[in-house]
């Protein structure tokens, strides 16, 4: 898909699979059409005035499945409700200090930011409020991970990738209860990355203190990741582990430990029992996280290839294929 005149930073489907965006280092944010590969509109959105750091689509079950709208954030400490349709920003929101550095859309409707300035944001998107305020972190907030976000990413489609019915009625009723039934009655967790080495997990619809707070990496935690099941987290660190916490408590539960660099990112399988984790020492692992199973076997496969730094990962729905984007250019499918 060619558009982008600079480096590409955020690319996100939206939830129904109709569409993609994607955003670069100019501030553009470009739509795709995703069954033919064309761009939605011959010209782009000048969304920023700086380079866009993530995107994130509105939940499918909250727009009655239309997958009009979404929220960009950027270098320009802002963050945008954009309406795919109309073409038009819906709500600028501004606060935070410093960099955005990441933006979720959760299942309730509400909004969550984190910057460079320590901070994390809720804000309602319905009456376009701050709501809270997260303070906790010592240093910038890297990243963030929803604990419903996978059910929210999948909407009408099921675990195996196949859309449940062609009513689009049916297709919300399916996503709104599989949200509910993710969110059960702990309700929408929020765990945040940061580079003074720890991670927060939070209950921000509850309250604005840190349910718990991780300690054990001993650089920046570079990305944090709820399992889709919410049960686990794993957090990618530059101190070349990959460290597994309990979901609901936040307590510490098993060290990945065997790559030699800086470990990037890292990403679930659909059914919860494997992850990956990309580093810069250009290997991507697979790991068992089966936790009765005996603890050196944990690590499955290396999948070697690429010839530089992997900065990023993606598993596909149906759970058969990783895909990897390396500095070396290059994108790699891989079928672990």
């Amino acid at each position: 898909l060619k558009g982008h005149k600079h480096w590409v930073l955020s690319v996100e489907y939206s939830p129904n699979g109709k569409f993609l965006a994607s955003a670069d280092k100019t501030g553009q944010l470009f739509l795709w059409n995703t069954n033919t590969g064309f761009k939605l509109s011959k010209y782009p959105l000048n969304a920023h005035s700086k380079y866009i750091t993530s995107i994130s689509w509105e939940p499918f079950h909250l727009n009655d499945g239309k997958c009009e709208r979404l929220v960009t954030s950027s270098k320009d400490k802002l963050l945008k409700i954009w309406n795919t349709r109309t073409r038009r920003c819906e709500f600028a929101y501004s606060g935070h200090t410093d960099v955005v550095t990441k933006v979720k859309w959760g299942g309730e409707g509400y909004i969550y930011s984190s910057s460079r300035d320590r901070t994390i944001r809720v804000w309602d998107s319905n009456d376009h409020t701050c709501l809270r305020i997260l303070r906790g972190h010592a240093h910038w907030v890297n990243h963030i991970s929803l604990s419903t976000e996978n059910v929210l990413k999948f909407g009408p489609y099921s675990q195996q990738g196949e859309l449940t019915s062609d009513d689009i009625k049916e297709q919300v009723k399916y996503a709104k209860e599989r949200y509910t039934e993710c969110k059960d009655c702990r309700g929408e967790l929020l765990v945040s990355a940061s580079d003074d080495f720890t991670l927060f997990l939070w209950n921000p619809m509850e309250t604005e203190q840190p349910v718990a707070r991780m300690t054990g990496h001993v650089q920046l935690v570079n990305q944090v990741a709820f399992s889709p099941d919410g049960k686990l987290i794993a957090s990618a660190s530059f101190d070349k582990s990959v460290r597994i916490w309990d979901g609901l408590t936040g307590k510490f539960i098993v060290r990945l430990l065997g790559h030699v660099q800086s470990v990037y990112q890292v990403c679930w399988s659909a059914d919860s029992r494997m992850i990956a984790s990309a580093s810069k020492d250009s290997t991507i692992k697979l790991w068992n996280l089966n936790i009765a199973s005996p603890k050196k076997n944990r690590l499955i496969i290396d999948l070697p290839g690429h010839a530089d730094e992997v900065y990023t990962l993606d598993w596909s729905h149906n759970g058969q294929y990783l895909v990897s984007g390396s500095k070396d250019r290059m994108l790699r499918i891989h079928q672990p």
